[in-house]
């Protein structure tokens, strides 16, 4: 790990009207990454301007561990547990898929964790030689989610058709999330058909993806949640830089201008959405200086 450096954050953006949860940040990725921001701080700089409660995701072993220490010592954090698909790949070379999917059934167990995810599949960074670990990670994870009365994160790049067949195969739990939504309108309307709710991260602020945009206008209001995913795929206009949860509020007034809704609304709904998706409402978090 290198050396944590102060990084200059942008300028808190204006708080929103009412509260709203980001449903999938990786704390644990800022920290690795050198940048030096506390896991209070973070949580503070997000509630200033609105968003009081965090899910923090794993995406292996290591990271859901983390994610279950770090929810028990923030009540606003909730802990989502898997591996990535471009992890089972890696595990099942090395013969240890099996082992660690039996290790995230025993995580998802723990009354902190109210997600299996991120879980799916991955066409994007994994060639045809990994897909059959993913299919077997992704329907395991599935299953994991349905035995313990989860929410399925899913995470799909450039996979679409088998992540619907392999959903449809093995039937939605309860409560499904499409993370970082990424297809069109059609698709859109497929996952909703299916009981899915989308989640709109950064990416729907994009001059160069107004096919998001699209998704987002034919998404029902009880459907949409929205995330950050940071610290990537931060919204403009600070694209490019690293992503927090305090820079939701960008995304979330996108959001809104684009389907012509009321802000307060829309945050309004977004949060219930979001407390349905994951199982019900946790505390909020009040900043240090309240």
């Amino acid at each position: 790990m290198t050396d944590p450096v102060d990084w200059p954050w942008p300028e808190a953006p204006e708080p929103l009207p009412h509260p709203v949860v980001d449903n999938h940040c990786h704390l644990d990725v800022r920290i690795r990454g050198g940048l030096r921001i506390e896991v209070a701080d973070a949580l503070d700089r997000a509630a200033a301007v609105g968003v009081p409660r965090i899910v923090q995701v794993g995406c292996d072993l290591e990271d859901s561990r983390w994610a279950v220490e770090t929810a028990r010592e923030h009540p606003a954090i909730v802990a989502a547990v898997a591996l990535h698909p471009n992890e089972a790949p890696r595990l099942a070379e090395k013969g240890e898929l099996d082992a660690a999917i039996a290790e995230i059934d025993a995580l998802a167990a723990d009354p902190q964790v109210r997600a299996v995810g991120e879980t799916g599949l991955d066409y994007f960074r994994t060639g045809a030689d990994g897909r059959a670990a993913q299919h077997h990670s992704f329907r395991e994870h599935i299953r994991i989610a349905k035995r313990h009365d989860r929410a399925l994160v899913i995470h799909d790049r450039d996979a679409h058709a088998d992540v619907l067949a392999i959903l449809d195969d093995e039937g939605l739990p309860e409560r499904t999330i499409f993370h970082c939504f990424s297809g069109d309108a059609a698709f859109a309307r497929s996952c909703i058909e299916r009981g899915a709710y989308l989640s709109f991260s950064g990416t729907v602020t994009f001059s160069n993806a107004p096919e998001l945009r699209d998704a987002l206008n034919v998404t029902p209001t009880d459907r949409i949640l929205v995330e950050t995913d940071a610290p990537f795929l931060t919204p403009v206009p600070y694209r490019g830089r690293p992503n927090a949860s305090f820079l939701v509020p960008f995304t979330l007034r996108n959001m809104a201008e684009t389907r012509g809704d009321d802000l307060a609304a829309l945050c309004r709904q977004v949060e219930e959405n979001t407390d349905r998706a994951f199982g019900g409402a946790w505390p909020r978090h009040r900043p240090a200086a309240a």
